[in-house]
């Protein structure tokens, strides 16, 4: 696909298909570096014709593209999505009732029916009732372009809305390597900021750093070595989940293709429901003694590698490995 035809950005989905029958989406992509020193999170559905059916969709939308230098007015309509946030496929994982359907990136790349990853992320948020917890390598609402740069607040006012208006409790966990962006600091100290003298905000931030030591290697260390980095890309709730391709950048969701998935479960308490697992993941990793707090005292630089402190958690949980994909 010759995306810079279509908006400068880059096809950065993960997804397979398998025998029309099983499906595999999540952060991992086809190279040895995702594969071998990053950590990464995925999800399978075994035996699952109906969402295989509208995942095709979009990879059949994407075919449709690849001899193609502009986008066409109008979709045909085998591309039109089979399930979206408004009619979600009623189906169960795991022993547990669920709901689920997938969503696509950029809004160019969304016929009828198909619900906009933005959209699927809010309807995730405004549905959690006690806490939102969020998984992702990048966390930057900035969107550039060739000449400037513009705040992006559609993820950033989403969460401010959850936190202020709503009590819902709020933990991030950013991935901290060579090339975090010193911006991201600054907004996550806007974050914090906002529930100063707030009743019921609670907003916490952790950095997970898998190789520290490593931040600021000389060229030669560079030319010879990649960073292990966390690159799970989902966000979990008291009652849905979603798993998805990009990490929560401006530009990812206004220029990028991506697909996510957006599962919602009732019974959250069965061991083997999506929703309890995943949130085992992230409190796993949460805990772990790669997940670190930023001293706010502290200003990014690379030879202070800007000062994470580890956490004072009582429990730590040593795990750098990613999680088994979910057998549906």
């Amino acid at each position: 696909m010759n995306m810079t035809a279509y908006n400068n950005g880059r096809l950065q989905s993960s997804f397979w298909i398998v025998d029309k029958q099983h499906v595999y989406i999540g952060s991992a992509s086809l190279d040895w570096r995702s594969l071998g020193q990053m950590k990464e999170l995925g999800v399978i559905f075994y035996n699952c014709s109906c969402l295989v059916l509208d995942l095709q969709r979009i990879f059949a939308l994407y075919s449709s593209l690849k001899f193609k230098s502009r986008v066409p007015q109008t979709w045909s309509k085998r591309l039109y999505g089979v399930y979206d946030n408004e009619k979600k496929l009623q189906l169960q994982l795991n022993e547990t009732k669920s709901q689920a359907f997938v969503s696509n990136s950029p809004k160019l790349f969304c016929p009828k029916n198909r619900s906009f990853d933005i959209d699927a992320i809010y309807s995730v948020i405004d549905d959690a009732k006690q806490y939102v917890y969020i998984a992702v390598m990048d966390y930057l609402p900035i969107s550039n372009t060739s000449t400037k740069r513009t705040y992006w607040p559609d993820l950033d006012g989403k969460i401010r809305e959850a936190l202020v208006l709503r009590s819902v409790k709020v933990r991030l966990l950013i991935s901290f390597w060579k090339e975090t962006d010193p911006l991201t600091f600054n907004f996550i100290s806007s974050l914090k900021a906002i529930c100063t003298e707030i009743a019921n905000c609670s907003l916490k931030v952790k950095f997970f750093d898998l190789e520290r030591e490593n931040a600021c290697a000389t060229k030669e260390q560079k030319n010879h070595t990649f960073p292990r980095l966390n690159r799970n890309k989902y966000m979990v709730t008291d009652g849905a989940a979603y798993i998805g391709n990009f990490d929560w950048v401006g530009n990812d969701f206004t220029h990028n293709a991506g697909t996510g998935l957006v599962i919602n479960q009732a019974d959250v308490r069965n061991n083997r429901s999506i929703i309890k697992q995943l949130k085992d993941v992230f409190e796993r990793d949460w805990y772990s003694l790669y997940a670190k707090t930023l001293q706010p005292t502290k200003q990014p630089n690379c030879s202070s590698l800007f000062k994470l402190k580890p956490s004072s958690n009582k429990t730590a949980i040593d795990s750098a490995s990613g999680k088994e994909p979910w057998s549906v």
